[in-house]
Parts: structure tokens; sequence; C-alpha cells
């Protein structure tokens, strides 16, 4: 028998596994049922996906797995392809290390970058992880191997500058030299834009689309703010006539009109003119996510930039835009993922993303009858790259404690 100063430990029940089984799942009879019931959908789901995946034909994939990466881009000039991508992994390693290194000294000040840096860095990882599983030749696997080794390199070089503003200039020195080694400039053979294809294509519309959409979706939110009649008159006919139109009436309405407004002799590509299309289209929605977090923010705040000395530009800039975007992240990145998987709308005005792609391999002749594996195989490639971006926006709430009171 245990003695009155002795501590007894609690139940096995009500402990560990079995106490958190106990607890979360099996509570009450009918808890127990549904978790039962829940199991049984999971293990029929997964025992045929997997039996699936293991018994299908993946040759379609491995035969045309050139096309679903870089579509008709010149086989001669992939190399502009994977020396871009290795840029790229270069700063998303040197990002994470200057973001490490600035939490240590001021986690004040980094926290919520830091957070940010190691979501994108473990993304692009897990993505030359998966890629290297594929039927690649032996060069590219190489090439995969020193992209991740150039993103550990980038990671101590970051972490030896310690200059967040030097990283940054680095990334925005990077985005020209990266479109002019793809597009041929300096002596590199001109490659259209309608030659770009698969992942490449698909990758470009989302990240033009994203970065080209967000500051015009802030200065429309802005803009529908404003105490100029005029300014607030065209920031809400633009966002409304953009909001009523759906996207592939826009997609078309770039490919028709926008030649339209352009000087005579001057001829746009049709994938430029959908990536405008998407910033155009994206810009009105985010405007109107960014309108409701900067309605949420009290008049106080402004206020109180008043009494610290702050014109109206500065406290939008340095007190209202902050709490605002804050707010509202999680709609935010719901639309940048939308704009990701809404790429796969330009198939139909015969860009060649990897939706197109998709089709074009499923509709060969030696492979007909082969969707199913066609169609779960890029279907994988959207999950993995919405599910990335939905894990870095978890993380960044966490770290700014968005929902938190």
């Amino acid at each position: 028998m245990a003695t009155a100063t002795e501590t007894l430990k609690p139940p096995v029940t009500e402990i560990g596994v079995i106490g958190w089984l106990r607890k979360n799942l099996f509570s009450s009879p009918f808890n127990a049922l549904l978790t039962l019931l829940a199991l049984w959908v999971i293990y029929s789901f997964a025992s045929g996906i997997i039996g699936f995946v293991l018994s299908a034909d993946w040759n379609v994939i491995v035969t045309n797995l050139r096309l679903f990466m870089v579509g008709r881009y010149p086989i001669d000039q992939v190399w502009r392809v994977q020396a871009s991508v290795s840029i790229l992994a270069f700063l998303v390693g040197a990002n994470f290390g200057v973001a490490r290194r600035t939490g240590i000294d001021a986690p004040q000040i980094g926290g919520q970058w830091r957070a940010l840096s190691r979501s994108i860095a473990a993304a692009v990882a897990a993505l030359f992880l998966v890629l290297a599983l594929l039927p690649f030749q032996f060069n590219d696997r190489v090439w995969l191997v020193a992209s991740l080794a150039l993103m550990a390199i980038g990671f101590g070089f970051g972490h030896l500058v310690r200059s967040r503003r030097v990283v940054t200039y680095l990334w925005l020195l990077s985005l020209p030299v990266i479109g002019a080694m793809l597009y041929g400039v300096a002596g590199l053979p001109r490659v259209a834009t309608d030659l770009w294809g698969g992942l490449l294509l698909t990758f470009t519309l989302a990240i033009v689309g994203i970065t080209g959409s967000f500051p015009l979706g802030v200065l429309l939110a802005v803009g529908r703010q404003s105490s100029y009649p005029v300014m607030r008159a065209f920031c809400i006919l633009y966002i409304e006539l953009i909001r009523g139109l759906p996207l592939v009436t826009l997609i078309f309405m770039a490919q028709r009109l926008l030649p339209l407004f352009l000087p005579e002799g001057l001829n746009v590509e049709s994938a430029v003119r959908a990536m405008v299309a998407f910033i155009i289209f994206t810009s009105a929605y985010l405007a109107e996510t960014v309108r409701g977090g900067l309605q949420s923010i009290p008049s106080g705040q402004t206020e109180a930039g008043r009494a610290l000395g702050l014109n109206s530009l500065q406290s939008l800039r340095l007190i209202i835009l902050p709490q605002a975007l804050r707010a509202v992240i999680p709609a935010i990145v719901g639309q940048f993922i939308s704009l990701f998987k809404d790429t796969s709308l330009v198939a139909i005005v015969g860009l060649l993303d990897l939706a197109g792609i998709a089709h074009s391999a499923a509709s060969q002749s030696a492979f007909l009858g082969r969707n199913q594996e066609v169609y779960l195989f890029i279907a994988a490639i959207y999950w993995i790259g919405a599910s990335s971006m939905a894990l870095a926006s978890r993380r960044l709430e966490r770290s700014l404690g968005v929902g938190d009171r």
C-alpha cells in the first residue's frame, strides 16, 4: 500500500498513447464507431491507391517526362532551365541562412521571417527529393544532387553575410537574370515563351501571377478606401468589373483583345498574354481580401500614427498595412493556391502547361487508355505545390500569432 507521502502514478489509461486515444478517438461509443468507420474508409482508399500505383503502367510518364517538365523547350537548351533552378536553390538556402542568423541575434525582428524561410527551404528540398525519385537520366540526377548542394552552400553564405538586404538584392537581381536566361539574350538563342510548357510554364504563370497581382491588389484596395472620388471610383469599377467575369473569359480576351491596345507591329506572345490575364484577375480578388483587412483595423491606429508625427502615407505603410495583411494571410494564400491550380486553364487556348501536356500524352496512340496514370501524376504535382504553399502559410500564421488573442 502507498504511504501518505508517496505519489501515486496516474493510470495507464489516462496518459501516453492510450490516454490520447481514449480521450480523442474513443471517448464515447458513438465516437468509437465514427473512428472505426473513418479508419475503414482510409484503409480502403489507401489500399486502392497503393494497389493502382504498383500495378499501373507508367511508361507514358517515363516516355514523356521531358515534356512534362519543360514542354517543347529545345532539348539542347534545357541546361538554361536547370541553371535557373540551381540559382533559385542557392537563393532559397541563402534566405534560410540569413533568417536563422537574424532570428538568433534579433528574435523580435526575424521570428516570422525565419519560420517562412524554413518552410520554403523544406518545400524546395522535398521537391528535389521527389524529382530524384523520377526516372531521369544520370546527368539530370547529378544536377538534382548539385542543386541540393547549392542550397546547402547558400545556407552557409546567408549564415555568413547575416544581411537580409544583400539577399533581397540578390533575389531582385535574379529575376531579370533568370528571365533573360530562359528567354534568350546576350548571345543566347531566343526561345519564345510559346515553346515553354509543362511544369516550367505552370510555375512561370503562377510566379508571375503572384508577384504581379499582389502589389496591384494592395494598391487597388488602398485606392478603394481613398478619399479622392476619381481614384475610388476607378478602383471600384475595376474590381467589380473583373470579379464579375470568369477567368477563362479574361484569358480569351487577353488572347484576342490585348494586341488591339498595343502599337502596330508589336507582337505579344500567347504565354505573356495569359500572364497579363492572371495578374488582372487575381489582383481584383486580392484587392477585396486586403480591403477586408484594412476595414478590420480600428481608426484609432491612424490617430495614433498622427500623434507620433506620421503623415497618412507613413501611417498606412508602417502601421495599417502590416496589421491588415497579417489578418488576411490565410485568405491571400488561398487565393495564391487557386491561381496556381487555375493555370491549367491556359490549355484551352493552346498553351501546353502541365494539364495541356497531360492531355497530349494521354492522346498518343501508343498510350491510349492510360489517362488514369497521366492525371494521377499531374494531380500529385499540383497537390505537392498547393500543400507546400499551405504549409508555409500555416507556419507564418503561427509565427505571427494570427488568430490568437
